[in-house]
């Protein structure tokens, strides 16, 4: 066991009547990283809490470099060791970045604050990672990446040994990503151990020696990394292979639903044409900055466009904001759901049926019902099979997946029958990603005319019909049928002076 950082036998937890986990074992050996999978609910962060202390189990051993534990408070895991950065960042925004690294000890043992010594001592802990981050910055200045930066070096100023990251790339463009990755592996090189939680299986891929998979509760499996693919990692999570991810394809009718002539803004996009027919689903593929979301926010009547034409069922749209869009039947999810997409401290019922509320109104007398609410929230629910315990419970006490149902059952409630979905399954599980594919192939086999926006090649790939490439606020093609491979959406995408 001595080569082991963390070792965990038959763990136990219920909350209430929920057994959150059921028997978990896990290894962890030291100066690995070890990656930790599993649907939403399946208990990882559950586990995660456990080892950092938030949470105290019910029953088995835990033994950190080969001393049983029982760890009742975070500090008693810190001093184990023990670092945790949650997939929500720990931060203080107002607070420079010094006092958030030091936050628990500005003194340093003393009572008085030393803030020439406090902002030299944060200057090396970010110069361990290789970042020159100024300290007397304020947090809420820095981009998510530095953000994320401080939250390691955080953690490392009090000398852990291992570092737990959970989700710690849902908000992270590609550029970002790599900056973190580099930054892990080279702590990795200095002895620390650690633990990564993510549902993206290229990044487990790219960065871990060994992979957990978590499912119910329990573990099923561990795996080496380098001796598996994709699909015994998705076979251990969800019973199925990745081939068998995707819906079969819808068959588009003869009829354009939605055609774009020209469309561009003072900024980024430049002469965009793609025509969308009902029945179909359309991808939108390209690096970040590209220009998709900003294409989809034009649509929407978020963003304003300088020339161009839109056209829906053969009407030229007047698009001035998102009140147009909708009584054109227009819907949007966004990129981020948790900000744009629904009001996570309102119950679920009401974030169904807020995008129409005449729906839940008397037709006489425009009066709100909110027994007719309740029983439309409750046939979206149905129709969406939305995991949740009341529709009365707030949306963030929903997982993921199940929140990005909701978002989608909004927009079911109106008479939208075209539908852009920006990143639908970022941040989701793969049993919840299944889910979702399939809403989508149901709504394009009803006559819904559909556009993916995806960072993810092998999901426009496994969804689209056709997809549309865009670079630098460009179409730079269009793929289908054999043309729509990886190879061929890349060399699209890459900006031009990349290519040269």
């Amino acid at each position: 066991m001595n080569d082991y950082a963390i070792v965990v036998e038959n763990v136990k937890k219920s909350f209430g009547g929920v057994h959150a986990l059921k028997d978990i074992d896990l290894k962890v050996k030291k100066g690995s990283i070890h990656a930790v999978i599993g649907e939403n609910g399946a208990g990882k962060s559950t586990l995660m809490k456990i080892l950092s202390g938030i949470y105290l189990k019910d029953s088995g051993r835990i033994l950190i470099d080969g001393e049983e534990v029982n760890f009742t408070t975070p500090k008693e895991s810190q001093t184990k060791g023990i670092g945790i950065i949650h997939q929500e960042l720990a931060l203080s925004p107002d607070l420079t970045v010094a006092e958030n690294i030091f936050l628990s000890d500005l003194g340093f043992g003393t009572q008085r604050v030393n803030w020439k010594q406090l902002n030299q001592q944060a200057h090396h802990a970010l110069s361990l990672l290789g970042f020159h981050i100024d300290p007397t910055a304020r947090t809420g200045d820095l981009t998510v990446a530095y953000q994320q930066m401080v939250e390691i070096a955080k953690a490392l100023a009090q000398n852990v040994n291992v570092l737990i990251l959970d989700e710690p790339t849902a908000v992270l463009s590609s550029q970002e990503i790599d900056i973190l990755f580099t930054q892990l592996k080279r702590l990795q090189a200095k002895g620390v151990t650690i633990v990564y939680i993510s549902h993206r299986l290229e990044e487990l891929f790219r960065l871990s020696d060994t992979i957990t998979v978590i499912k119910d509760g329990e573990t099923v499996t561990e795996l080496v990394t380098k001796d598996c693919t994709e699909d015994d990692i998705i076979l251990s999570m969800v019973g199925r292979q990745f081939k068998d991810l995707y819906p079969p394809k819808t068959t588009p009718q003869d009829e354009i639903a939605f055609e774009v002539k020209g469309l561009s803004t003072v900024d980024l996009l430049k002469d965009i044409n793609l025509t969308v027919k009902r029945g179909e689903i359309v991808g939108l593929a390209g690096l970040v900055g590209s220009g998709r979301s900003e294409l989809a926010r034009c649509l929407f009547g978020i963003d304003k466009y300088s020339k161009g034409e839109i056209i829906k069922d053969g009407q030229m749209l007047k698009i001035k904001s998102p009140v147009d869009t909708m009584k054109y039947g227009i819907g949007l999810v966004p990129e981020n759901r948790k900000e744009q997409g629904v009001i996570l401290s309102r119950p679920i019922r009401e974030n169904m049926t807020l995008s129409n509320l005449k729906s839940a109104c008397y037709k006489k007398f425009g009066i709100f019902d909110n027994k007719k609410e309740q029983a439309l929230a409750l046939e979206l629910q149905k129709r969406m099979v939305i995991k949740l315990g009341s529709l009365n419970d707030p949306v963030s006490s929903l997982s993921g997946g199940n929140q990005q149902k909701v978002v989608i059952a909004k927009w079911l409630n109106t008479n939208c029958d075209l539908l852009i979905l920006d990143e639908p399954t970022r941040g989701v599980d793969v049993g919840a990603k299944v889910e979702i594919y399939h809403i989508i192939n149901f709504l394009a086999k009803n006559g819904y005319a559909v556009i993916v926006i995806s960072s993810e090649l092998v999901e426009v790939i496994g969804l689209a019909n056709r997809v549309y490439v865009m670079s630098e606020g460009e179409i730079t093609g269009e793929l289908r049928d054999e043309a729509l491979t990886e190879p061929n959406i890349m060399r699209l995408a890459l900006p031009k002076r990349a290519v040269a």
